[in-house]
């Protein structure tokens, strides 16, 4: 067995120094003034990020949105911050120019705001978060998403856009995928070949819904169909989809192999490299019930016999394959090192590949003909991460659009969802959106040929 542990260090707050005065934390920030920041979506991550924003030198947020007026205000009121609720963009600009954090349930008004250098896409909306990060993108704003959602099912038409207006899109940092790519990066910049990334689950269960979940959301706090998205495995190959449409990776099989062990260290005794690497196309894989509990890894292929010597004096093993995990993620604590990059014009990740996977509805249970699909954490579908050579009616319905869309037939259990199996507003902004990244999906595949 042999493996590294790379643990990348996490910038804290200098002692005299206030949130909104400019340090280096990484990234090439202007020490004129601090980057500003609008959040949309104020839930359990929301809420994160903008503490994270008031803690680092560097940003500033704002103004905030939800839906939920009161999940802003109580956390401004927590922090013992000014702010004004607002219903129009004078209104947000008088609150910010009068240094008020402007509060409002519009996502478009965060949008739309020239006093905003960067907007983070942090809510459970999926249609509408696409059309606010497009105007966001359009208005010549920098966009890091923390909605994995949005991320993946629009993600070729929002590096287009994002291109074609000269700012950045970008996955956050802090969550799996963003964390992975890391190690990726660093893999690869070491001179080893990329052979798999992968994910660490602690538990999964795709029969899980929105009411068997609730002893366990309670416990975490957590929103039930958040919970439900996490157990059931839905997140996870969003996230693993994300890696493997950033980084040119394929799954080996649809929803992934997801062997179980009780170390990670032990990965080698469960994945056959020589086989599953035999095309040398990386891939992508989660292994279930493995400490560390919520770390990530990848592995990489050395063949040279010097590089092979050393890295067995440093007692990595004989190779050629090589273990290199972290062992945590920490969310909205990390985030902020990817905003002061994207305001210099810098990405963490993004789908560069075009949609290279997609992760697909299955059937949570039996279900019937005129039956309405309730979506990511619900009760009707769980997702797997799938390779997609092409699109089409007979090509699955990504997760990210099974929702409020009635069925034409009768499905069983685990069977997979098609896009002819649904009725569905082709015009509704999500569908849109997804056939205009489809588009630039193979514009990206084209431009890489």
């Amino acid at each position: 067995i042999f493996h590294c542990v790379i643990i990348r260090g996490v910038s804290t707050r200098i002692e005299g120094v206030s949130p909104g005065q400019g340090r280096d934390m990484g990234a090439k920030v202007s020490d004129r003034k601090a980057v500003t920041v609008g959040i949309i979506g104020i839930g359990s991550m929301g809420k994160g990020l903008f503490y994270q924003s008031h803690i680092t030198p560097g940003v500033t947020c704002v103004a905030v949105c939800d839906l939920d007026i009161r999940k802003c205000t109580e956390v401004l009121e927590w922090l013992q911050l000014p702010f004004r609720v607002v219903d129009d963009a004078e209104g947000l600009r008088k609150a910010i120019a009068q240094g008020a954090v402007a509060v409002c349930e519009d996502g478009g008004l965060i949008a739309e705001a020239e006093q905003i250098d960067v907007m983070i896409e942090a809510s459970t909306s999926i249609g509408s978060a696409g059309e606010w990060v497009v105007r966001a993108l359009e208005r010549h704003k920098h966009v890091v998403l923390m909605n994995a959602e949005v991320d993946l099912l629009f993600g070729p038409l929002l590096l287009e856009v994002a291109a074609q207006n000269g700012v950045v899109c970008t996955s956050c940092d802090g969550d799996q995928h963003g964390v992975i790519k890391h190690l990726v990066d660093e893999v690869e910049l070491w001179g080893f070949e990329l052979v798999m990334a992968g994910n660490i689950k602690g538990f999964l269960d795709v029969r899980a819904n929105p009411t068997t979940i609730v002893p366990e959301a309670d416990k975490r706090n957590l929103d039930y169909r958040m919970c439900t998205s996490f157990t059931d495995g839905t997140k996870l190959n969003i996230e693993m989809a994300l890696i493997a449409n950033a980084c040119g990776m394929r799954t080996r099989t649809p929803g992934m192999l997801g062997p179980a062990m009780d170390d990670v260290r032990k990965v080698f005794e469960h994945f056959d490299f020589d086989r599953l690497w035999e095309d040398r196309v990386p891939f992508v894989d989660y292994i279930l019930g493995a400490e560390p509990g919520s770390g990530v890894f990848v592995i990489g292929y050395c063949g040279n016999s010097y590089q092979q010597s050393m890295l067995s004096y440093y007692k990595m093993g004989p190779g050629p394959y090589y273990l290199f995990y972290r062992p945590y993620h920490l969310c909205h604590i990390e985030a902020m090192d990817t905003v002061l990059r994207a305001a210099s014009n810098e990405c963490l990740l993004q789908p560069r590949h075009g949609f290279l996977t997609n992760v697909v509805a299955y059937a949570k249970t039996d279900l019937q003909a005129g039956q309405v699909l309730d979506g990511i954490g619900g009760y009707t579908c769980y997702g797997k991460i799938e390779n997609r050579p092409h699109e089409g009616a007979d090509g699955g319905i990504p997760i990210c659009l099974a929702d409020q869309v009635r069925l034409k037939r009768p499905v069983a259990k685990d069977e997979r969802l098609r896009m002819q199996d649904v009725e569905y507003d082709p015009g509704r902004p999500d569908f849109r959106l997804f056939r205009e990244a489809l588009e630039a999906s193979e514009r990206l595949k084209a431009d890489r040929k």
